[in-house]
Parts: C-alpha cells; sequence; structure tokens
C-alpha cells in the first residue's frame, strides 16, 4: 500500500511533524505487523525521527544545520543559490523506516516523525508513506 501526502512550508528551513498524517495512513491499512516508510521527494528535504515535547529541539536541530552548513558559500549557489539545502537534506537523509506494532507506529512516546524543509518556502512537498505487511 502506499499514499502520498502533501505538505505546505514557511519557512527557508523548518521541521514540520507528520507523525499523525502518516499514523493515519498506517491506521486504514490495517496491517498489525510491517514496517512504514516515509520518504521525501526533492534534493532539498529530509524526514527526521526526533523529540517533539517542546519545539527546543526542532530549533537546535535548525541553527546546528545553519551553523554546520551556511548559506552562500557553495559552488551550487552559483546555479540556483540552495546549496546550503542540498547538503542538509543529504546529511539528513531522504527517509525512515518504523515498524509497525499491534497496528500503530513502533515510535517511543517522545520520537515524532518531521518533514524538514531546507529551500523553503514551498506550496507542496510530496512524501510517499510505503506500507508493508509483513504477515502477508
Amino acid at each position: 500500500m502506499q499514499k502520498i501526502i502533501t505538505v505546505s512550508t514557511k519557512s527557508h528551513d523548518q521541521l514540520i511533524d507528520i507523525t499523525r498524517e502518516v499514523a493515519t495512513v498506517v491506521a486504514h491499512s490495517n496491517i498489525k505487523t510491517g514496517l512504514v516508510n516515509v520518504y521525501v521527494q526533492g534534493a532539498t528535504a529530509a524526514i527526521m525521527i526526533q523529540e517533539n515535547w517542546d519545539e527546543s529541539v526542532q530549533t537546535d536541530v535548525i541553527n546546528w544545520l545553519r551553523k554546520m552548513i551556511p548559506q552562500g558559500v557553495w559552488l551550487h549557489d552559483a546555479q540556483d543559490n540552495n546549496g546550503d539545502a542540498h547538503l542538509k537534506a543529504g546529511f539528513v537523509g531522504p527517509s525512515e523506516t518504523i515498524p509497525i506494532i499491534d497496528g500503530k507506529m513502533g515510535l517511543s512516546t517522545w520520537q515524532n516523525i518531521f518533514l524538514c524543509e531546507f529551500d523553503g518556502p514551498r506550496k507542496e512537498r510530496r512524501v510517499v508513506v510505503t506500507l508493508y505487511d509483513s504477515e502477508k
């Protein structure tokens, strides 16, 4: 089973919690035991599992990435001024795979799934949610 989730972003660098949307896809799948893969299409966005107790962790992630991978100093910036976005997306990675346990995602209490925007704002980011049923 596969479903596309679309997300609009509001900032150049932003982490957006998409856990509820993915959980809804998992619930509608009726899969009890398996895997869910969450993959963002695009070379300047990523998927990350991170804490969502408060926004400080997401802010820290963005601030750390900005310090480590600053804007405006990369060769690719001569093409379309988003070299940092490509590097950040490559560093974080385009996907995460989560086990499905008893019909729910096997995330811990403090783990959530985030779409990481590094080249926003964007009207639409497409996230492909692919489910595998290990009982079939």
